[in-house]
């Protein structure tokens, strides 16, 4: 990736050796299948078209897309579809504690889609996910990956917050400057004050958001991103090749090469991040549970530390 506008490329490029995956066929893969329409449940794993769908499903770990499969919006990178949504489905809550249960989760992942149509932005849908799952399956970390909440999120917020997840996730998606052509519906700024809510609301829950490269973005402007997320407090942060999923969507701009990965990673750790994932496959939920444990040690790290020295 360059510092330079990239010159126009073909309109689905090949993709490199480094982003190809192997196509699911374990008996693992059809149990979690089977699980998830046995009970009414999408995935963002399926509806995004997830390049890691296999190596996850085979492992029995699945992220859990509640509020139904129908966005109300069209962002240009994403795979979900975008129309009127059905009715939120009250059942919904205990089929996802079900699950958990059944497949003996020690981490679980619930996103949504945009609900833009719901008075709250289907955050009550979201703290009733999590009350079952404290309840049926108390042993199991929660993490939620949640819409933005737009001209509702201060009082959505707040609700979810007192409900407790062990990590808070909130994609920013991309770097600012391309906001009006990959994620028109949303505000950088307004996402960046959502995850600072949070923190400043419940500093015990950890903080999480990650962008896509590939897009276009330059090097400069991803570093700049990183030093938002620092100034809101973030704890994690996830960087991904973005894959466009159909013709329809925005093409990929740049294959970044695993070594520039590595290379943003280890400026991320360097402006204080406590976990970094950041791969051509990386995506928010991919390895979550055992990041979750790395991101719990480090904070643990960091605060003995704080202590040895006052």
């Amino acid at each position: 990736m360059n510092d330079v506008t990239e010159l126009a490329r073909p309109p689905r490029q090949r993709k490199p050796d480094w982003i190809r995956v192997k196509a699911p066929t374990s008996a693992g893969f059809a149990e979690t299948k089977r699980l998830m329409r046995e009970k009414n449940l999408a995935t963002v794993c399926e509806e995004a078209a997830c390049p890691n769908i296999g190596e996850c499903w085979t492992k029995k770990h699945a992220t859990v897309m509640i509020l139904g499969d129908t966005c109300t919006r069209a962002c240009a990178f994403c795979n979900v579809k975008t129309g009127m949504p059905r009715m939120v489905d009250p059942k919904e809550p205990q089929h996802v504690a079900d699950v958990a249960v059944q497949m003996g989760l020690k981490h679980i992942v619930i996103t949504s889609v945009d609900r833009d149509d719901l008075p709250d932005g289907g955050a009550r849908q979201f703290v009733k996910v999590i009350e079952a799952l404290r309840r049926d399956a108390p042993d199991t970390t929660i993490e939620i990956l949640t819409p933005d909440f737009r001209n509702k999120h201060e009082a959505a917020i707040e609700m979810i917050v007192a409900a407790r997840p062990d990590v808070f996730n909130h994609n920013l998606e991309t770097v600012p400057r391309l906001y009006p052509t990959i994620r028109p519906g949303a505000r950088y700024y307004a996402s960046l004050r959502l995850l600072e809510q949070v923190k400043k609301l419940d500093p015990s829950i950890f903080t999480k958001s990650g962008i896509m490269l590939g897009l276009g973005e330059q090097r400069l402007e991803v570093h700049q991103v990183m030093d938002d997320m620092r100034s809101a407090d973030i704890d994690f942060l996830t960087m991904g090749q973005y894959l466009q999923p159909t013709p329809k969507h925005a093409k990929v701009a740049d294959f970044v090469t695993p070594q520039a990965f590595d290379a943003f990673a280890s400026i991320a750790r360097a402006k204080g991040f406590l976990m970094v994932a950041s791969s051509p496959l990386t995506r928010s939920s991919y390895h979550a549970g055992d990041d979750f444990e790395q991101m719990r040690a480090a904070r643990e790290a960091k605060l003995a530390k704080a202590a040895a020295r006052s």
